[in-house]
This record gives structure tokens, C-alpha cells and sequence, in this order.
């Protein structure tokens, strides 16, 4: 059995008991969410198919704590110029594991 879900604005498609990172959500670590942005279940070759969400559908998981990505370098530059300037960035995420998916 998998599901499409929309989480903290990204679609992905889950199944019971996967671990996953997401953008950070505003949950501690052990903290339950549930999400009920559910496009498209599929439980054994039987596909609910929502227009845009499946009613009554959602998915249950677990927060197992928040991290940082791998950073990011942006490196600007103008040839001739004189310009360059070098930032970087690194994303907060949250992993979460699917705890079940209950139409």
C-alpha cells in the first residue's frame, strides 16, 4: 500500500514504516502529524484516485528530529567587473517516519 501526499509544499510517495526528509515542520522530535493532503491511494492494485484530494484519506507519522541539509554555495560573478560575491546556504529538514496511511 503507497500514497501520494502533499507535505510542506512537495508531493512524495510514502509507504508504512519509510523514512523520509522533509522541508522543517513546526513539531518537536517524537511529536505525531498527520496529513491529510492525500492525492492518490493505491492498497493492492485498487487505486482512489482524489480530484484533487482523496476524501477522508490521511497519513499518520512520527517526527524523528531535525537536521541540516549539505550546504550550498552560490557564487556570483561579472566577468571584467570586479564582482563576485560567494554565499551559502544550508536547508532545515525534519525527518519523519510513516507511521500508516488509513482511508
Amino acid at each position: 500500500m503507497f500514497a501520494i501526499v502533499t507535505i510542506a509544499g512537495q508531493q512524495f510517495k510514502v509507504e508504512k514504516d519509510q523514512e523520509i526528509f522533509v522541508h522543517q515542520l513546526d513539531a518537536k522530535e517524537g511529536d505525531s502529524v498527520s496529513f491529510d493532503q492525500v492525492h492518490l491511494v493505491d492498497n493492492g492494485g485498487n487505486v482512489s484516485l482524489g480530484t484533487p484530494n482523496v476524501g477522508g484519506a490521511s497519513v499518520s507519522a512520527t517526527v524523528l528530529g531535525n537536521q541540516k541539509g549539505d550546504k550550498v554555495i552560490v557564487f556570483k560573478k561579472k566577468r571584467r567587473k570586479g564582482y563576485r560575491v560567494k554565499n551559502g546556504h544550508r536547508q532545515s529538514f525534519t525527518k519523519i517516519k510513516i507511521d500508516g496511511i488509513s482511508l
